[in-house]
């Protein structure tokens, strides 16, 4: 009996006991494919020599400091890394454990930057529908995951939220790629001056759409228009990259695809690539100055930021990225995935949508592919694709409530970076097998 209280209370999991490269080997010594990267995080594979060596190193020369009482060298070596291939205008970095404080921690210096600019009355906070940023309770209420926030709604601050820029299900038909994304973020100037310019703090969403809905890239200049419109109105803008970026679109960070610069982004996950907990925000120097020269401080804080561990990690998975230009196998592996996946799939009568970019990639399921009818949630569709899938030995990332938080069914495919084209072609094959299991035993009888 196990003394853990898993996801689920009904979990029987198999035991990870041993993994390398883009396999985890159970207690049985069955053998899975890390398809997904656990949750789009393991961006080197496991076990990799270099990451392992920066760890014992580090581990010999410093586990833990206060950041109240030092600083390290690893965490300045990291802090320095990231800021010299962050985007034009973003040069501090904060370091925290993970996705959800680094979200937490962007707003709250979101507002601060505010109370110490004189302007306390910017309050509010937009947010899209079907966006996930975290599970704590202020990046919750950013989200916009309905089966998430439901339970703890009474306990959520206020955040307004606007549609997400999805085009397989929002799109108008005969709607053009630029004539979509203007009305989408149009969406946010008419909230905006709903709730009254002088009054919104901070515009938030994920740069490519994480797990809630199954990587939504947005269409033509959508980013552009929303980064004007935050400029125009004195909103900061804040990109959520902790599941699309750190090199999994093919460019470290998803935004330089969309060729702005966020005043504040929040990244994670491919950060660290699992060997350590690790997130952070990068934010610009406005936002900086205006704690330095205000209250001399950021109000916030937590035990384990810019752990020199995690700092060592994190700092030894970027280096190797860059070394071995794992961000071009990305682009050229993520092409191979897409032409596989449109091979496998792009005939199957019940998978309506095929998106994403680089190695984040996700196949929507539909009933009826005429009309895009989602499959009946009962039958947890993706749930079985996710049991079907292990059963041949393949980790993929499936959910539910694709579209509104209750129906749709999605499955996202987000492979090391290490991945070459003979494995692309067996998570292909093992995919489309238990899709297709899934889907037979997800049939009215």
């Amino acid at each position: 009996m196990s003394r853990l209280l898993h996801r689920t209370t009904s979990a029987c999991l198999p035991r990870a006991v041993a993994a390398a490269g883009i396999e985890i080997v159970d207690q049985d010594g069955r053998r899975y494919i890390d398809a997904s990267g656990g949750a789009a995080v393991s961006c080197l594979g496991h076990s990799h020599p270099d990451v392992l060596a920066a760890l014992h190193a580090q581990l010999d020369t410093l586990a833990y400091a206060h950041t109240s009482f030092f600083t390290s060298d690893i965490a300045e070596r990291l802090a320095d890394r990231l800021i010299a291939d962050a985007p034009a205008g973003l040069n501090r970095v904060y370091l925290v454990s993970g996705g959800s404080e680094a979200v937490e921690a962007a707003l709250k210096m979101a507002r601060q930057y505010f109370v110490e600019t004189g302007a306390p009355e910017r309050r509010h906070v937009i947010a899209r529908r079907q966006s996930y940023h975290g599970n704590t309770l202020g990046a919750l209420a950013a989200g916009g995951n309905e089966w998430r926030r439901a339970p703890f709604r009474p306990l959520l601050p206020q955040t307004h939220h606007i549609d997400p820029c999805f085009a397989y299900r929002y799109r108008d038909a005969g709607e053009s790629d630029a004539d979509y994304a203007a009305r989408a973020a149009g969406q946010l100037e008419d909230k905006i001056l709903e709730l009254g310019p002088g009054t919104v703090m901070a515009f938030v969403a994920e740069t490519v759409v994480g797990a809630t809905a199954g990587a939504v890239p947005a269409v033509g200049d959508y980013f552009r228009r929303i980064r004007e419109i935050c400029s125009r109105h004195g909103v900061l803008l804040i990109l959520d990259e902790v599941m699309c970026g750190m090199g999994r679109t093919g460019t470290l960070h998803a935004c330089e695809q969309e060729g702005i610069t966020p005043d504040l982004m929040t990244i994670a996950k491919g950060l660290g690539g699992g060997y350590q907990p690790i997130g952070a925000v990068l934010l610009s120097e406005r936002i900086f100055e205006s704690f330095a020269t205000g209250s001399g401080f950021f109000q916030h804080g937590h035990t384990y930021m810019g752990h020199p561990m995690a700092a060592a990690a994190a700092l030894a998975v970027q280096e190797v990225i860059r070394r071995d230009d794992l961000l071009a196998n990305v682009t050229t592996m993520g092409a191979h995935l897409r032409a596989r996946l449109a091979e496998r799939f792009g005939d199957h009568p019940h998978v309506g949508d095929i998106r994403g970019r680089g190695l984040f990639q996700a196949l929507e399921f539909v009933a009826d592919r005429a009309t895009a009818t989602p499959f009946d949630p009962g039958r947890k569709l993706h749930a079985a694709i996710k049991s079907e899938a292990m059963a041949r030995g393949l980790m993929v990332y499936p959910m539910g409530g694709t579209i509104d938080g209750a129906r749709g069914d999605h499955a996202l495919i987000a492979p090391p970076f290490i991945i070459d084209a003979a494995q692309i072609d067996d998570v292909v094959e093992r995919l489309g097998e238990a899709v297709d299991a899934a889907i037979a035993g997800a049939r009215p009888s």
